[in-house]
């Protein structure tokens, strides 16, 4: 029989990585069997890891490996079913989902729809619900097969950016006239910048570091770039909201003592080069609280407010907008990079826990 491959993470040391062959487990009645073809791997999957214990998040726990000291690092993509015991989930079929770094995994699917599934696997019931639904290609309304690879990079980060972008204007950007991003030249970062397109009047400022300043300036999504060295040079009398993509505490600080009371509210947004969580930070800051913002909770309301299809259809509209735009081939946001076989995504891990991956480049692990 074909045997599993695992890539494990060192818990305490994100950029270390053991592969494990295993052999794959017999199925049991309502099991399928299922080959993970295509992984996109960003700074985004260094978050999961980064925050894989935190008790809301609990990143670490879907793809358990029974050893304390190492995880499987989640990472979104494809896969097609090799083996199933389940009615409604045939053989051939490719699924979109949050998958492990491995190249194979058994699942139990439950709310078998022509959408897709649910996986049942009992470790699982207690987790983000978000994280657990598996999309049928064929029945995706955003699928493109062409677009596979800008789909696994782009969407779990455009969910974020999109719902992001409506939580800010839901909230009247409370009261700010200036977003201030920072880690610019990251996806979701751009993401959300590129949402707010239609915010006349708002300064959209892209902080960024010296190195990644022309990029950033590129992109032609923010109202202009500026060099972390330069923060200091914003009007502070302008009534500004942070947005927080890089989790550094130095950054975080500067701001609330630069801008004080005008500075309208701190959402931490993820960490894009940091493994720290805010809530481990200095909290004795001038000016508000920072909040973290969870995109499953606007999500939520929105599912509320507008129903689950409208959402669907708006985040699907929006997200082709994004993947035409990045993809444009007379001036790319991203090239697509591929990487053959799971050992591959050895290296790529220790240089985007780094921070030396290049912004303009997406990574993809190839195992079809």
């Amino acid at each position: 029989m074909t045997e599993l491959k695992r890539l494990y993470t060192d818990r305490t040391d994100l950029g270390v990585t053991n592969p494990v062959t295993q052999p794959i487990p017999a199925l049991e009645t309502g099991q399928v069997l299922m080959k993970i073809a295509r992984l996109a791997l960003t700074a985004n999957n260094i978050t999961y890891a980064a925050f894989g214990d935190t008790p809301h998040l609990r990143y670490w726990d879907f793809f358990p490996t029974g050893d304390k000291g190492w995880g499987q690092m989640p990472a979104w993509g494809f896969a097609e079913v090799v083996t199933s015991t389940v009615e409604g989930v045939e053989v051939g079929e490719r699924y979109y989902g949050f998958w492990p770094l491995a190249t194979h995994l058994v699942m139990t699917p439950v709310r078998v729809s022509e959408r897709g599934f649910y996986d049942g696997t009992p470790h699982r019931l207690g987790l983000v619900s978000a994280y657990n639904q598996y999309q049928r290609v064929t029945t995706d309304a955003a699928y493109r097969p062409e677009n596979e690879d800008y789909q696994m990079l782009v969407r779990p980060l455009f969910i974020t950016s999109f719902m992001l972008a409506d939580f800010l204007e839901d909230n009247a950007f409370f009261g700010a006239r200036r977003i201030i991003f920072s880690s610019a030249s990251s996806k979701t970062a751009y993401g959300t910048a590129f949402c707010l397109d239609n915010q006349k009047g708002l300064d959209i400022v892209g902080l960024t570091s010296s190195g990644n300043r022309a990029f950033v300036d590129s992109l032609g999504c923010y109202s202009r770039a500026l060099d972390y060295a330069d923060l200091e040079t914003l009007d502070a009398a302008v009534p500004t909201l942070y947005v927080d993509f890089s989790g550094i505490a130095e950054v975080r600080a500067r701001i609330h003592h630069h801008f004080m009371n005008t500075l309208m509210h701190d959402c931490f947004a993820g960490s894009a080069n940091s493994q720290e969580h805010i809530s481990s930070q200095d909290q004795n800051l001038p000016g508000p609280e920072p909040k973290t913002y969870f995109a499953p909770n606007q999500i939520k309301k929105r599912n509320t407010d507008w129903g689950p299809a409208e959402v669907t259809r708006r985040f699907n509209e929006a997200q082709l907008a994004f993947i035409q735009r990045i993809s444009d081939p007379r001036k790319p946001w991203m090239t697509v990079e591929a990487h053959r076989g799971l050992e591959s995504a050895q290296p790529l891990i220790r240089d985007l826990v780094s921070g030396r991956v290049d912004p303009q480049v997406g990574h993809v692990i190839v195992m079809e």
